[in-house]
């Protein structure tokens, strides 16, 4: 009963987030964090940690070390990296919850292709870890999703120095300008003052 609920319960409301982490991790981490909006807001640091906040504070206050995951630790992928990754895929594994549960609460669009891609991600990353094979780029990865989801691409290109000429100057231009205003104001000033010494 329980997990068929968790399960519905993913599927609609966080259709990313389950795809990425399974029913079972993503309805207790927002449970835990009280609502999906919660839990969107939370930065990924508090998502690597949520349901260890004993062990946090026990850390700080005797000065020691303090856990590198929480809830985090039940999903496969921790269990898949060996001792010395953990904490490392525990990190890297929070920052795209984080994104997988920001998109599932803000997003427009109902769908579980962000969670895939970034579920792909994560398993690149292990592999990373262990063969030193270089994953892709989370840019390139997001621009994949919205290309099959027929959406527009996402324009890399910066303001060039034309476009900065065009919209009145760059800064550089905008400092060269103020330093000849304030020379020629120099030179107004130092005319008005021979002027009115030699009346």
């Amino acid at each position: 009963m329980t997990s068929c609920f968790s399960s519905l319960l993913s599927t609609q409301v966080a259709p990313n987030l389950q795809a990425l982490i399974g029913d079972f991790v993503g309805a207790r981490l927002i449970s835990h964090a009280g609502s999906l909006t919660n839990l969107a807001k939370y930065p990924a640091s508090t998502v690597q940690i949520l349901g260890a906040e004993k062990a946090l504070f026990r850390a700080l206050k005797t000065k020691g070390n303090t856990p590198k995951y929480g809830l985090i630790f039940h999903s496969p992928f921790i269990g898949k990296a060996s001792s010395r990754n953990k904490g490392r895929i525990s990190r890297y594994l929070a920052n795209k919850c984080s994104i997988a549960s920001r998109i599932d609460c803000f997003a427009d669009v109902q769908t579980s292709l962000f969670g895939e891609k970034l579920k792909e991600q994560v398993e690149e990353r292990l592999e990373f870890y262990d063969k030193g094979t270089a994953p892709r780029r989370n840019v390139a990865v997001m621009q994949e999703v919205v290309e099959a989801m027929g959406g527009t691409s996402v324009n890399k290109k910066r303001k060039s120095s034309t476009d900065d000429d065009s919209n009145g100057g760059g800064k550089k231009q905008k400092k060269e300008k103020k330093a000849k205003e304030g020379k020629e104001g120099k030179e107004k000033k130092k005319k008005e003052k021979k002027e009115k010494k030699e009346k």
